[in-house]
This record gives structure tokens, C-alpha cells and sequence, in this order.
């Protein structure tokens, strides 16, 4: 097929809505992938932008999918299928009040008890070095901590985010593959 047949091909199935956006994808991804010899470089662009956007609208199975049939390529995986950092997802779950223990247990590896106990330090300091040792970035812990114990007063606030600067990473790492070793053993 012409490249530009296959564009018009690809943008029609883009107008058939939501239902359609798997089989998009996963065509778009193909097309990306196998990049036939003749089709202009200026085309690459749209379709990645193309699979882009339908890739936003599939679920989970499907961007898993995605992510496979683009291994041979991880920067295309990378700019199409961004993952949600570690962090953002616990800060969403935060800001959403939801069960925060287990989000954080299931997302270091760790018993749900020491996941409570991080949160329980009201210092910041536990959640500083849980943080740091599964290399979450100091937004990602200001976030975290910000949320999980409202700053009494500013003093508050900046000792607790003081708390990540101070604790040193080989420490933090230490931990936490302590914890995870706690959690295997068990």
C-alpha cells in the first residue's frame, strides 16, 4: 500500500472512535516497527504522534502489548508509551485518600506493616530513606510526605523535607534491600 493511502487508511480508523483504538495501535505500532523502505521520514512523526494519542485511550493489557511489540525500539517505546513514574502514582493515590499502605508496600517491595510504619514517622525521615532507596525523586517525597502529614507549621514542613536531602542514598538503598529482605524471608 502507498504510504500516503496507508495515512488516510490509518487516520480513518482513528475516526472510528474508542473501539477501534487497540486495533489503531497496535497497526500504528506494526507500521513503526517495520518501517517500509519508500515511506517518507515526515510521515514517522504523524504516526508516532497517531499512536500516541490512541495509545492513551487503550487499557492496560493493551499498552502492555504496545510496549512488547516495540521492545526493538525503547525510545519510540519510551516517547509513545511514557510509564507513570513510581512517584506520581503514589501521589495520586495520596491526593485520592486511598489505601496508601499498600500502594507503598506493593510499590517497594515490602510487608504492608513496614509500608505502615514508613507512614507513621510523622519526622519524615523513614519515608525519606523509602524514598531515596527506591530512587523515588525529592518531588515524589515532598508530595508524599506533604500529603500523608499535613505541615503543622512551616518549621514542620521544611524539617520534613530537609529529611530527604540529609539521608544518603548507599544508607537509604541499605534499608530498604533490608526491608525486601524481611518480606522474602517471611
Amino acid at each position: 500500500m502507498a504510504a500516503s493511502q496507508k495515512l488516510t487508511h490509518l487516520l480513518q480508523l482513528a475516526d472510528q472512535g474508542p473501539a477501534l483504538r487497540a486495533a489503531l495501535a497496535e497497526e500504528v505500532a506494526e507500521l513503526l516497527t517495520h518501517w517500509p523502505e519508500g515511506y517518507p521520514e515526515s510521515m514517522r512523526g504523524i504516526c508516532e504522534a497517531l499512536l500516541a494519542k490512541a495509545a492513551r485511550d487503550v487499557d492496560q493489557p493493551t499498552r502492555a502489548r504496545l510496549r512488547v511489540q516495540l521492545y526493538s525500539d525503547p525510545e519510540l517505546s519510551h516517547r509513545v508509551l511514557p510509564r507513570e513514574s513510581a512517584g506520581h502514582q503514589l501521589g495520586a493515590t495520596a491526593r485520592r485518600d486511598e489505601d496508601l499502605v499498600t500502594a507503598l508496600a506493593e510499590n517497594l517491595a515490602v510487608e504492608r506493616r513496614v509500608a505502615a510504619h514508613i507512614l507513621g514517622d510523622e519526622s519524615g525521615v523513614t519515608l525519606a530513606l523509602a524514598c531515596k532507596g527506591a530512587h523515588l525523586d525529592r518531588a515524589a517525597f515532598s508530595a508524599l510526605a506533604l500529603l500523608t502529614w499535613p505541615a503543622r507549621d512551616r518549621v514542620h514542613a521544611f524539617a520534613m523535607l530537609d529529611a530527604y536531602d540529609t539521608v544518603p542514598v548507599s544508607e537509604a538503598t541499605r534499608v530498604v534491600r533490608g526491608w525486601r529482605e524481611g518480606r522474602a524471608a517471611a
